[in-house]
């Protein structure tokens, strides 16, 4: 039986993701806020990373790659 309040493992793909244990949200790597799997709409499939948002996202792509990429950072994250 599913918790009403817990934190779910996802695999990430490119473009959708994978339930791996059951749960209600996941945590934005950057920030460590809860995320609704149903208000989940940005990931890193490369990184395994869950984001709160898009500008989030690309704030951490920036940090891995560089300022010089961050441009390109949609590429990396995944909207559903």
């Amino acid at each position: 039986m599913l918790k009403a309040d817990s934190e779910a493992v996802l695999r990430y793909r490119s473009g959708d993701f994978e339930m791996v244990m059951p749960g209600t949200y996941v945590r934005c790597a950057v920030t460590g806020e809860r995320i609704a799997l149903e208000d989940l709409s940005y990931w890193s499939f490369e990184r395994q990373e869950a984001y709160l948002s898009s500008e989030i996202a690309t704030r951490r792509e920036s940090e891995v790659r560089g300022p010089a990429h961050s441009a390109g950072a949609a590429g990396s994250t995944t909207e559903s």
